[in-house]
């Protein structure tokens, strides 16, 4: 299965972009998915989750009320709509499954991996 992230670019403090992740070869809605972002010179950190039916949607407290994640079951794709976004929320994000249940915030519970889209945010 191979993933694919997409929708990032450069956008001014307080904007908002939606990141979107495809997958071929395998349909997403049978997987908990997840996002996960790293900064240059950081370790890549959790960010959202949510679970193959759609509902359990979990965030990490830096993201938590700015960030929403969702399944788009006809397009097989995962979104993750970014609001309010703030300097330190620049990285390359990933987007990332799993066949794990239950919150899975460790990028080790994750086997397949995008390539990662960059998010660049302005001051």
């Amino acid at each position: 299965v191979q993933l694919q992230a997409s929708g990032g670019g450069l956008v001014q403090a307080g904007g908002s972009l939606r990141l979107s992740c495809a997958a071929s070869g395998r349909t997403l809605s049978t997987y908990n998915m997840g996002w996960f972002r790293q900064a240059p010179g950081k370790e890549r950190e959790f960010v959202a989750r949510i679970n193959w039916s759609g509902t359990g949607p979990y965030y990490s407290d830096s993201v938590k009320g700015r960030f929403t994640v969702s399944r788009d079951y006809v397009k097989n794709t995962v979104l993750l709509q970014m609001n309010g976004l703030k300097p330190e929320d620049m990285a390359l994000y990933y987007c990332a499954m799993t066949s794990l249940y239950g919150v899975r915030t460790s990028a080790s519970d994750y086997a397949y991996w995008g390539q990662g889209t960059q998010v660049t945010v302005s001051s």
